[in-house]
Parts: structure tokens; C-alpha cells; sequence
């Protein structure tokens, strides 16, 4: 009994298995036809339940119309920043410093006052000599007196001329000696104006070299401070010496060059200025010319050391064609564009381009005339003689809400 239990449920267990792979098998045959229909019959991008090309339908595309602008041309180059004047103050006498008039990093004007060096022996010294110099006129007046008297008895021939001769050349010996203590007071005056130091050249300071208290010497070359200055600031930089032809016709012809500092991602602009440099001689080992522009800075955005791009303007086209920039194509030919026809048809142009212009233009030189209108998204579908429908902004947003 118990044998025949066993196989009573051991037959019943593949009788649930064959069902079970009956209504898997039923259920696969029912469901995967069905889905592949649902495939060919739904919408393909670009096919007839879209309503695109593929059963001899227009290609949706955006257009832009070709225009006139004036178009600068620019050759664009990296450079350096480096300040107008970099200038390291230093003592021009000896002595003590007494008391600097300064804090690191703060703008200076040309003239300010920075530093005091002690300046009691350089008085004591001037008024040494104006003593001297008050002498040396009493002693000059005595003798002009003398003189005079000399020549009255020489007149009168009570005096022999070698006295005469001789008060003569003393009277010149101590217009002499006046003349010297006159310039050892200007020399002192000088040497007191020196122990004021003040800024050459307004600028930006650094940091102080030497502390008050210290002995500072006329043949320290270290100096007390450096003063950089950055208002206006140059750009050096180096263009291919083919573009020299170029640049020396337009400097000749008396006009400037206008350049453009930009940031190091090529995005910003930090400051416009002029070409005011060119060198006398080019680089044999790059074949490069090196050329300097000036910069007034006003917003100290240009910084010396700093790395930046520099666009300098060359030329302009006047009148030139522009198109979006999206609707030039680059192929193995060459680069060209779709033009859209009155019929709504496509023809390809090849097109001669010209530099980049505004935000997002191209010149174009020839192959394409002011008005036309060329496709800017859509071309991957297109051929010569493709039928389109240009898609305004208005139809686009129509479409889109209406597929949300």
C-alpha cells in the first residue's frame, strides 16, 4: 500500500509539471507576436507615425538667415602680464631708519612720503656750512672794502701796484671760497632732502625689507621696499613672424591696434588696451616676434605674472556675410552648408570661411548671399535636394506640449 501511495504522487507531480509548461508554452505563443506587431506598426523617429522622411515626407529642421555685420579680424596669442614699472627704493645717504611711512600692499603716489632716515647730522652738517659760508661774505666784504680803498691810493700813486694786484686776488679768492661753501650747501640740502625717501613712481608696495631701527646704507642693494606699478600695466607676448607684414602695414598707417586681454579659459575679458610694442628683431629659434600692449588696468584685474589671452584686432571686414555658427558642416570636400530653396527644398554649398564673429557667428567669404536662409538642426537627415519644413520657435513649442 504504502508502494502505490508513492507513485500515485509521484505521477501527479509530473502531471502539474506538464501543465504548467502547457500554459508558459500558451502564454509565450499568445503575448510575442503580438508585441512584434506593436513594433513595426508604432512611431520610429524620422518614419511615417512620426511623421519624418521615411515614407517621402519633409524633414523637420531650424533655419537662421544669413546677415551683413562688420566683422573684426583677430589673431589671438598667450601672454604675460608684467608691470609698467617695477622700482626698488633704496637709501641714497647713510644712517639710521628712523620710521617707515607705509603699509605692505598699500598704493602708493609718486612723491608720498615712505621713509624717514635720521636726519640731525645732515642738518648739523648744512648749518656747518652756512656758517662758513656767512665767514667767508664778512671776509669778502672786508676785502671789496680794502679794495676800494687800494684803488683810491693807487690813483693817487700812494700805492704801489703789486698791493693793488694783491687785494685784487684776495677779493677773488673769497668770491671763490663763497661759491664752494654755497655748493656744499646745496650738496647738504640735498642730502637732508634724501633722508625723506620718497615713492618714485606711484604703484602698489610689497613687502617691508627693512625694519626701523636698522643702519641702511646708499650701497644697500636690497633696498627698503619694491614698488610695482600696475595702473597702466603691459602684456608681452609673441605672434609667427608671417603676421608681421600685417601689423607694420597698419602701424604705418598710423592707425592703433586694439587688444583684448581674456581670462585663461578664453571666456572673460579683463581689460582692452593697445599694441605699443613691437621688437626690432625676431626670435631665430621660434620664428616667433615678440610685442607689448598697455593696459590702463583701472580695475587692477591684470595682475603682473598673471597668464591671460590676448586677442589683437588686425583688420575688419566690412560688410561681411555671417550665419550661425551651427549651420557650417566640415566633410572630406570640405566645409559647406544646407541652403533652404523657395521650394522648401535643401542644396549643399560649399562654403570659404572667414573668423568667428559675436556670440555663436560665422563669416562666411563666399558661397552663401546675405538672406539666405541655411539649416542649423537637422542636418544629419539631409541630402542634396532634401524636401524640409522649417521649424519655428512658436511650431517647436507647439510640438513640445503637445507630446507632453
Amino acid at each position: 500500500m504504502k508502494i502505490r501511495s508513492q507513485r500515485k504522487i509521484k505521477w501527479r507531480n509530473v502531471l502539474l509539471l506538464l501543465v504548467v509548461a502547457l500554459l508558459i508554452a500558451a502564454a509565450l505563443f499568445y503575448f510575442l507576436p503580438r508585441h512584434t506587431t506593436n513594433t513595426h506598426t508604432g512611431g520610429m523617429p524620422g518614419g511615417p507615425g512620426r511623421g519624418g522622411p521615411g515614407m517621402g515626407g519633409a524633414t523637420p529642421v531650424h533655419g537662421g538667415t544669413a546677415k551683413l555685420a562688420d566683422v573684426p579680424v583677430y589673431l589671438t596669442a598667450l601672454g604675460t602680464v608684467v608691470a609698467n614699472a617695477s622700482v626698488t627704493v633704496t637709501s641714497r645717504v647713510d644712517g639710521q631708519l628712523m620710521q617707515v611711512y607705509f603699509a605692505e600692499g598699500q598704493k602708493v603716489a609718486k612723491g608720498q612720503l615712505l621713509a624717514q632716515i635720521d636726519p640731525r647730522s645732515y642738518q648739523a652738517t648744512l648749518e656747518q656750512y652756512q656758517g662758513e659760508l656767512a665767514q667767508n661774505q664778512a671776509l669778502l666784504k672786508s676785502a671789496q672794502l680794502t679794495l676800494a680803498r687800494y684803488k683810491t691810493l693807487f690813483a693817487q700813486d700812494s700805492l704801489a701796484r703789486q698791493d693793488l694786484e694783491t687785494q685784487t686776488a684776495t677779493v677773488g679768492q673769497y668770491l671763490g671760497t663763497i661759491k664752494a661753501d654755497q655748493a656744499q650747501i646745496n650738496a647738504a640740502k640735498l642730502d637732508l632732502d634724501y633722508a625723506r625717501i620718497t615713492a618714485p613712481v606711484s604703484g602698489r608696495v610689497g613687502l617691508r625689507l627693512v625694519d626701523p631701527g636698522n643702519m641702511v646704507h646708499s650701497s644697500d642693494t636690497t633696498g627698503i621696499v619694491t614698488i610695482t606699478q600696475t595702473q597702466p600695466i603691459a602684456i608681452t607676448f609673441s605672434l609667427p613672424q608671417a603676421h608681421l607684414p600685417t601689423l607694420l602695414k597698419t602701424l604705418h598707417q598710423g592707425q592703433s591696434l586694439p587688444a583684448t586681454a581674456i581670462d585663461q579659459d578664453g571666456v572673460t575679458p579683463l581689460g582692452r588696451g593697445k599694441l605699443n610694442f613691437i621688437s626690432n628683431e625676431i626670435d631665430s629659434d621660434t620664428g616667433s616676434i615678440k610685442l607689448k600692449a598697455i593696459f590702463d588696468n583701472n580695475d587692477e584685474s591684470l595682475y603682473p605674472n598673471q597668464f591671460v589671452n590676448v586677442r589683437l584686432q588686425t583688420d575688419t571686414l566690412a560688410g561681411a556675410t555671417v550665419i550661425p555658427a551651427q549651420a557650417l558642416q566640415l566633410s572630406s570636400d570640405g566645409d559647406f552648408v544646407y541652403v533652404i530653396k523657395a521650394d522648401n527644398t535643401v542644396e549643399r554649398k560649399a562654403v570659404k570661411t572667414g573668423p568667428a564673429y559675436g556670440d555663436n557667428m560665422q563669416a562666411i567669404l563666399s558661397g552663401v548671399a546675405p538672406g539666405d536662409r541655411v539649416v542649423t538642426e537637422g542636418i544629419d537627415r539631409l541630402s542634396n535636394g532634401s524636401k524640409v519644413s522649417v521649424v519655428t520657435a512658436a511650431t517647436a513649442q507647439s510640438q513640445g506640449v503637445t507630446a507632453q
